[in-house]
């Protein structure tokens, strides 16, 4: 981090804890600061999937290996509605070449490392190996009528946020759109196989598939835009193309890229946004977010208005309360100013507690004070709801994600 000292909270008696990272070597450039890396290093990329491809190019890819084009729809529906890639499934394939077939358009993409389990059962995390050796993680977690895929979008993560694992790795590579989309069939398996516990037991509707995707997992999903926007185009595009799922549902959260927020903003596909601000002041979110060196909090929060005026999507603001780093009340007040001096009814606030580690810096704020911080933003007309924090007992939570076997 910098060697610049943060000042003091005004008005409060508690003290201002300085952000330093524990437990990791930062990567830092010449100058001592974080380094952040935009662009996923020149590596091998793995073999193309059929979810890497439209209908037309899957017919295309089809043609090209030497089968009829018509086959991509029979393909496609085995992946997408039955979530197979076994030939011995598909019946309606001819049983000469079919191997072959299956072989050239579902090449191994995820490898299960690990599958770990909540007590109750209702949250699993998966680890996974790529084709290269990569290791990433995804959250399954089942809630009343829906069940929720936290999904990874890069081995590793450039934006090197000192409080998140994923983070203090650096980037590896960016994923393909398949190894994103190939999470979330691999999660409809699991759920089809019964292995998700948590139903419910008053009789309301229990979700039979994934039905959110939050891009919360590993990576910043802006620094891969092209192939988290084609994930996404998998996900809602209808069967036999994609999943069917609704835009509504699914979440692409970033720590603040403006020029690609703004870029999303401009898709026409109306997925919920999220902004991982964690201090409305940029003295303290620059040594939170280094990313904010280079786009200030009014930038970001700008490049989210637009996102609500372009779009009509109300807006989330995910802030990690962290004891006596942001949680004081005066940076309550200095949010809810800065977010109604944009206007009204265009954005949620998810105060999130700092999943905590034993003798860290980094530790969630006391109950008192989250509910304080929570006061201060309704007061001010600002909707709030404390998100649930799912997993920790996995290493499964928001910013625990480092993918170890």
């Amino acid at each position: 981090m910098t060697d610049a000292t943060l000042s003091p909270a005004p008005g409060s008696t508690r003290p201002q804890v300085r952000p330093e990272v524990e437990g990791a070597a930062p990567v830092v450039g010449s100058d001592g600061r974080p380094l952040l890396q935009f662009k996923s290093p020149r590596v091998k990329q793995p073999p193309v999937h059929l979810a890497d491809l439209t209908l037309t190019e899957r017919q295309e890819r089809l043609k090209e290996l030497g089968y009829p084009a018509y086959r991509a729809k029979q393909l496609s529906t085995h992946y997408f509605t039955h979530y197979t890639t076994d030939p011995e499934l598909m019946s309606d394939l001819p049983k000469a070449g079919r191997a072959e077939l299956v072989e050239a358009m579902f090449p191994p993409l995820l490898t299960k490392v690990k599958q770990l389990k909540t007590d109750n059962g209702d949250t699993i995390k998966f680890l996974w190996r790529l084709f290269d050796g990569a290791l990433v993680e995804s959250v399954l977690m089942r809630y009343p009528g829906r069940v929720t895929l936290c999904v990874s979008s890069q081995a590793g993560c450039g934006m090197n946020c000192p409080f998140c694992a994923t983070g203090q790795a650096g980037l590896t590579r960016n994923m393909s759109t398949a190894e994103i989309v190939d999470q979330v069939v691999a999660a409809n398996r699991v759920l089809a196989a019964g292995e998700l516990g948590g139903t419910r037991t008053d009789g309301g509707h229990d979700a039979d598939r994934v039905t959110n995707i939050v891009f919360m997992g590993m990576g910043e999903p802006l620094a891969n835009y092209k192939r988290v926007m084609a994930a996404v185009h998998r996900f809602v595009d209808d069967s036999p193309e994609g999943l069917g799922m609704s835009a509504r549902h699914i979440t692409v959260s970033t720590v603040g890229l403006v020029p690609a927020i703004n870029k999303l903003a401009a898709e026409d596909v109306p997925v919920t946004f999220a902004l991982s601000l964690h201090a409305p002041d940029d003295e303290l979110r620059d040594e939170l977010i280094p990313v904010n060196t280079k786009w200030k909090v009014d930038e970001a929060l700008d490049a989210a208005y637009n996102y609500f005026a372009t779009t009509g999507r109300r807006v989330s603001i995910e802030y990690a309360l962290i004891k006596d780093m942001n949680d004081h009340p005066w940076r309550a007040d200095l949010l809810a100013k800065k977010l109604n001096k944009r206007g009204r009814g265009w954005v949620h606030v998810n105060p999130i507690p700092l999943n905590p580690t034993p003798g860290s810096i980094w530790t969630a704020s006391e109950p008192a004070v989250t509910a304080e911080f929570i006061r201060r933003l309704r007061d001010a007309g600002i909707p709030t709801t404390l998100r649930d924090t799912r997993g920790q007992e996995i290493d499964g939570a928001c910013g625990q994600l480092a993918a170890a076997d």
